[in-house]
C-alpha cells in the first residue's frame, strides 16, 4: 500500500468558479491530477485529499463536484478546509459518501498498519494576518486536532504510522513551534499534510523536516497538479 496526497482541489463542475483567473497553472489542472492519479494509483492505495475540495454551498452540489474522485482508484481520505462551506453535519455527509471515501471529523481511521487523522487547523500565531479572532478559532482547532490524535491513539497498534491531515499549515513562514506542532510530536506523528498555500509569495516548501517529523506541503498548484508520494521514513 501506498499513501498519496493532494488538496486545494476547488472542483467546480458547474464552472461557476474556474480557477484559471489565478494563473497558468490552473489551466487544465483537474485533468493533470486525474491523469497523474490513473497512472500512479492502485485500488489498494490511499489517497489523502486535505480540504478545499469543493466550491458549492450545498452537500448536494459538493456530490456533483467529488463524483470526479469517486471513480478513481484507492481509498480516499478527506479532510474539510476553509472554502468548504457545504460541509455541514458529518453525518449525512458521510452517508453521501461512496463505500471506499472516509470523511474525517474529530476523529481517525486505521488503513492497515497506518492511523490518519486529522482537522481544519488555522493560521497560526506569528503568521502576518493573525488576529485577535483567529486566536479563539486557533484555540478551538487545536482542541479539535487534540480529539483527533487521542482517537488515533485508540485506534493505533505497535509498529502502526501515525499521518495528519490538517489543511492549514500547522506553522507559520518561520516554521516556529505551534501548539499544533506540539500536538504532532507529544503524539509521535511520522507525518503531516497540509495545504492552503498557493502562489510563488507563500513561501512553502513542499518537505519540511522538524524536530522528527516529514511536513508535506500538497496544494496541487505548489505541486505541479501532481500527487505527492507520503513517504514515511524508518527510524
Amino acid at each position: 500500500m501506498k499513501i498519496y496526497a493532494i488538496s486545494d482541489l476547488h472542483i467546480s463542475a458547474d464552472g461557476g468558479k474556474p480557477m484559471e483567473v489565478f494563473g497558468g497553472n490552473w489551466i487544465g489542472y483537474l485533468e493533470k491530477i486525474v491523469a497523474d492519479w490513473n497512472a500512479r494509483v492502485r485500488e489498494e492505495d490511499v489517497v489523502l485529499i486535505g480540504g478545499d475540495i469543493s466550491w458549492a454551498m450545498k452537500l448536494e452540489d459538493a456530490m456533483k463536484d467529488l463524483s470526479v474522485l469517486f471513480p478513481l482508484k484507492g481509498k480516499k481520505v478527506l479532510i474539510r478546509g476553509n472554502h468548504d462551506y457545504w460541509w455541514s453535519g458529518i453525518g449525512k455527509i458521510r452517508e453521501a459518501l461512496p463505500q471506499n471515501v472516509y470523511a474525517l471529523q474529530n476523529d481517525a481511521i486505521r488503513i492497515e498498519d497506518v492511523v490518519i487523522c486529522g482537522s481544519r487547523a488555522w493560521s497560526v500565531p506569528g503568521s502576518p494576518d493573525f488576529t485577535e479572532a483567529d486566536e479563539k478559532i486557533y484555540r478551538r482547532e487545536t482542541e479539535r486536532l487534540r480529539l483527533s490524535l487521542y482517537e488515533a491513539g485508540k485506534l493505533r497498534k505497535e509498529k502502526d504510522k501515525l499521518i495528519v491531515l490538517v489543511h492549514y499549515p500547522p506553522f507559520n513562514a518561520r516554521r516556529e513551534n505551534s501548539a499544533f506542532t506540539e500536538l504532532f510530536e507529544k503524539n509521535k506523528a511520522d507525518a503531516v499534510v497540509y495545504g492552503h498555500l498557493h502562489g510563488s509569495n507563500s513561501r512553502g516548501d513542499r518537505l519540511v523536516r522538524k524536530n522528527g517529523i516529514d511536513y508535506y506541503l500538497t496544494s496541487c498548484d505548489m505541486v505541479e497538479n501532481r500527487l505527492v508520494e507520503i513517504k514515511i521514513r524508518e527510524i
